[in-house]
């Protein structure tokens, strides 16, 4: 059948009316000529010959390159947006990186991560030339059927980075050259702006999309959840806060006022001082496993520490003797698991409950949670898409990362049990139990890893379990480990299966670490690629550090010698 051509006067486009093979009416691209989309494209033009990819972090780089990028991000969102009749996220941070990097990333309409098949338009089209950027539009429009006579709407929020303010900008620009429509949140933490997408696109279900909806939501949620501690009364629980410099500390203080007089959180790395994520942070706490610049601590104090837009936690402390002690995503994800796995005894449901680890997960953790507690555990791909995917396959599903970046999703069918019983239960023990199960369920950001909902799940959970921190640390024992990388010409060569736990290429490779592994006790060791720069990362465990350290540096000599490692060959762990 010959189209019909019509013009549609919103974006001076030119339609095809015609028949596609199933019989069905469809809309196709025959031209694309957006005047406004150029004029502004060559006012954020891309930098001669600059590649990059949109990983599970989006795009990060040094923030003079991004300027392209954070515009035609802001078209993406329109199309995005158009596409799925909802309301999408485009969020500026690098979070844990340096305070000179950059990197945007777009939230889908449930808060969720960017689709994978929309992760590689977005790549296609960052890297497009500035006259290829049109047709690659034109080709996203057309293989999503995309209306473009559908209103866009797209809501944008930014870090504290000295950068972050001028690259927003450039979203909203990509934004208005589409006649998107948007909501510039300025300043929010990550898991914030996916809130706010949520909470829109639910139409104000899963709550207000409104800094004040928020703060209200978790800190009702927390009261509630904490008035049954039976050390409610006595006194202060005190928190010291590490917050990274970062927009955590800005967000947290807003909040403060929500909390009740009982939790005393005390803020360090507030950003007035120092610059952001440096020697300070989740991460930095997490790598070198010792406390972040300008927090003092005191023996058996607890502590915590956000990354730089507040998605990761990791709680720490030193013990009498001044040793230092980590408390990372594995021990988080044991203490909620504990937690929801008492609570469905008590509100008398069996409801199927899963945990969901990267490779990076201890060893013994992983044993804990199978041998003793009975609770399957599933290893996934490194990357937090990875993990929150698994977990909506169960009715509870509990995610974290090694690194601190996690949370727990709560099925439809699940949730809704929960709140009937809290409200038409006819058992009173079980309908005061379901009461505070869907506290629980309120307090946490099921959206993605929110280190201040986190916190506060944490800060309840020991409250009403009467745990120290370190009756919490001593749960179990992690076996000691070490992470490595090693530089090498391409990355490429590394290829990965089983969730990454092993290496299929080079050839040779996993058979020399299945040997070295022979070596040690309680022993295990995997490579995986870095997902942005020419390395290999390596981990390795055993039963002593000494052991860890040693397998960690003969698995990265392998590696150098295998994988054709660049510069000198690795040195012994110092």
């Amino acid at each position: 059948m010959v189209g019909l051509g019509v013009t549609c006067n919103m974006q001076n486009l030119c339609w095809c009316f015609s028949c596609c093979s199933s019989g069905l009416a469809c809309f196709l691209f025959v031209e694309m000529d957006f005047e406004a989309v150029g004029k502004c494209s060559a006012l954020h033009q891309k930098p001669v010959g600059l590649s990059l990819q949109y990983g599970t972090a989006g795009f990060r780089t040094k923030a003079e390159q991004l300027d392209h990028v954070m515009y035609r991000m802001g078209l993406l969102a329109v199309l995005r947006s158009k596409q799925t009749k909802s309301t999408i996220g485009v969020m500026v941070t690098a979070s844990h990186n340096p305070e000179e990097d950059n990197g945007v990333k777009l939230v889908d309409p449930l808060g969720e991560m960017l689709n994978p098949s929309w992760e590689e338009y977005a790549t296609h089209l960052a890297n497009a030339e500035e006259h290829e950027v049109q047709s690659v539009l034109a080709e996203i429009c057309q293989k999503e059927a995309v209306n473009l006579h559908q209103q866009a709407s797209v809501f944008v929020g930014r870090d504290t980075r000295p950068s972050s303010e001028k690259l927003s900008q450039s979203v909203i620009d990509g934004i208005s050259a589409l006649q998107g429509q948007y909501h510039d949140y300025g300043l929010l933490t990550t898991p914030q702006l996916h809130y706010m997408v949520c909470c829109q696109n639910t139409q104000g279900r899963y709550g207000k999309a409104t800094l004040e909806g928020y703060y209200n939501k978790l800190s009702k949620a927390f009261v509630e959840l904490t008035k049954q501690a039976s050390n409610s009364g006595d006194g202060q629980r005190c928190l010291k806060v590490d917050c990274a410099n970062g927009i955590g500390a800005l967000k947290l203080k807003e909040m403060e006022h929500n909390l009740p007089q009982q939790l005393s959180i005390h803020i360090y790395n507030d950003g007035s001082k120092e610059k952001l994520n440096h020697l300070c942070g989740a991460d930095f706490v997490k790598v070198h496993q010792k406390p972040p610049l300008g927090l003092e601590m005191k023996p058996n104090e607890r502590c915590c520490s956000f990354d730089g837009d507040a998605d990761r936690i990791v709680y720490y402390y030193t013990d009498a003797a001044g040793h230092f002690h980590l408390i990372d995503g594995d021990k988080i994800a044991t203490l909620i698991s504990i937690f929801l796995k008492e609570s469905l005894v008590k509100v008398g449901q069996k409801l199927m409950m899963g945990v969901v680890q990267t490779a990076y997960a201890n060893g013994n953790s992983t044993r804990y949670l199978e041998e003793t507690m009975k609770v399957p555990v599933h290893c996934v791909k490194t990357g937090v898409k990875h993990l929150h995917h698994k977990a909506q396959e169960f009715d509870i599903g509990v995610y974290f990362e090694a690194n601190g970046h996690g949370t727990v999703l709560f099925s439809k069918a699940a949730e809704e049990k929960i709140r009937h019983l809290a409200k038409e239960g006819k058992d009173n023990q079980k309908r005061e139990a379901a009461k505070m199960f869907e506290n629980t369920i309120d307090l946490i950001n099921q959206t993605v890893g929110d280190a201040i909902s986190d916190m506060l799940v944490i800060e309840a959970i020991l409250a009403l379990k009467g745990l120290t921190v370190q009756e919490w640390d001593a749960i179990y024992t992690d076996l000691p480990n070490r992470q490595l990388k090693v530089k090498v010409a391409d990355r490429r060569v590394i290829d990965t299966a089983d969730a990454e736990r092993r290496a299929i290429s080079p050839p040779g490779l996993q058979e020399k670490i299945d040997d070295l592994v022979k070596k040690y006790r309680l022993s295990r060791s995997f490579v995986r690629p870095s997902g942005t720069e020419d390395v290999v990362r390596v981990y390795a465990e055993a039963d002593t550090q000494e052991n860890a350290d040693a397998l960690a540096h003969e698995v990265s000599l392998a590696v150098y010698q295998l994988a054709g490692g660049g510069g000198g060959p690795p040195q012994p762990v110092s």
